[in-house]
């Protein structure tokens, strides 16, 4: 599933165009009203971004996972909330129904997904269960009467991304026993009744992207809405899915580290200080060149990482390429801290400001390490894996 290369190099330079010209000079506006303006929504729907990762017989582009991390790379350059409108779609929202789903249930929900008319969301997070994914406790009970064949599913999922715009989640719930082959993936209309959603969340960083609490209460679904169709197959399609998920985060956050560094360079040659520009003095470069090796290091991996992806069969999981993509997560948001953290130490007082753009990427990388499974899980998924074989 890709593009060709020249369809491509024309899709990421007016990517770059849209981001430098309609994004860029946006980001005040978006952390003045804590959203994304709704003309700009509309010109990301125009453009295709909400169908990036979904194949062109369902109405996306049909990126690759390497295309799409280029792609991540650019949107990491401005404020994450733009990205977000659609990252749902691009990523965990729509990737299950992709891998797992019957093909009746792409060509139901695919298309719109694409087009933006439909957001979807991922809906995993409990009150008591992220990280161990396998203990959540949302139940679904499947009833057989005259009202047809469906599950009731009771229960709470939390930090849920895009639920206050989404007009379906992509929910996983507990229709057997416990542990991971009790779980099943399920694509869950927003406007059922007994499904209501939360206050919005206030967050540390990040303005402009919306999470919240999603609450079932008796709410019915079809047993037709079990993605594959198959009851206890959820687990494996949420890991499936956050395989793809941590390549683009990882991707992301070495374009957040591009953007800082770009601040930086040039706060460096314009700010003056004992007669000089602070970007003559040696331990300033130093905290620069950091920041640059580290990128470096960081971007090189998710491209290493993103063609052993690609070079996988399609919807089957590798045990290696898991690894190499958590080995890119841990990395590379915890790279983006610290050259956001430089980046502030650059700026002196001025970083501590929130006129200046360092200041908000420095908020808004903190939850890259915590979402898509917190740097300590990737620490337990490399280290398992390593000490699986022989």
């Amino acid at each position: 599933m890709a593009i060709d290369s020249e369809s491509f190099d024309i899709l990421l330079a007016s990517v770059q165009r849209f981001i430098r010209e309609r994004l860029v000079p946006a980001e005040d506006m978006v952390e003045e009203l804590d959203d994304v303006p709704a003309d700009i929504v509309d010109d990301m729907k125009a453009m295709g971004l909400f169908g990036l990762s979904i194949p062109e017989e369902y109405g996306g582009i049909g990126l690759s996972m390497a295309q799409e991390c280029a792609v991540a790379y650019e949107l990491g350059q401005t404020a994450l909330a733009f990205r977000s409108v659609f990252g749902t779609n691009v990523g965990i929202g729509s990737q299950g129904i992709l891998m797992d789903g019957t093909e009746a249930q792409k060509r139901e929900v695919l298309p719109r997904v694409a087009s933006g008319d439909l957001i979807m969301s991922f809906a995993l997070t409990e009150p008591d269960a992220g990280s161990d994914a396998a203990a959540i406790r949302m139940r679904g009970e499947r009833v057989k009467d005259a009202g047809g064949d469906y599950y009731v599913l009771n229960g709470t999922k939390r930090f849920i991304t895009n639920a206050p715009r989404a007009g379906a989640f992509t929910l996983m719930a507990r229709t057997d026993g416990e542990g991971a082959n009790g779980i099943s993936a399920f694509i869950v209309p927003s406007d059922l009744p007994g499904l209501s959603l939360g206050k919005p969340d206030k967050k540390m960083g990040q303005r402009g992207t919306k999470t919240c609490d999603v609450v079932l209460d008796n709410v019915r679904v079809p047993a037709a809405n079990i993605i594959g169709g198959q009851p206890g197959k959820g687990f494996k399609t949420a890991m499936k899915v956050l395989d793809r998920g941590r390549l683009h985060v990882s991707a992301l956050a070495c374009g957040v580290a591009q953007r800082v560094l770009q601040e930086s360079v040039a706060y460096a040659k314009e700010r003056r200080q004992f007669g000089q520009r602070i970007g003559d003095f040696q331990l300033v470069q130093a905290m620069l060149a950091d920041s640059q090796a580290e990128l470096y290091a960081g971007w090189s991996m998710v491209q290493d990482c993103a063609l052993r992806y690609d070079a996988k069969p399609a919807g089957q999981s590798d045990p290696d390429v898991s690894m190499r993509a958590s080995c890119a997560k841990m990395f590379c948001t915890e790279m983006v801290g610290r050259v956001a953290d430089r980046g502030v130490q650059v700026h002196g007082g001025a970083g501590y400001i929130n006129e200046y753009k360092v200041e908000r990427f420095y908020r808004d990388v903190r939850l890259l390490r915590l979402y898509e499974g917190t740097t300590q899980i990737q620490q337990i998924i490399i280290g398992r894996e390593l000490m699986r074989r022989d």
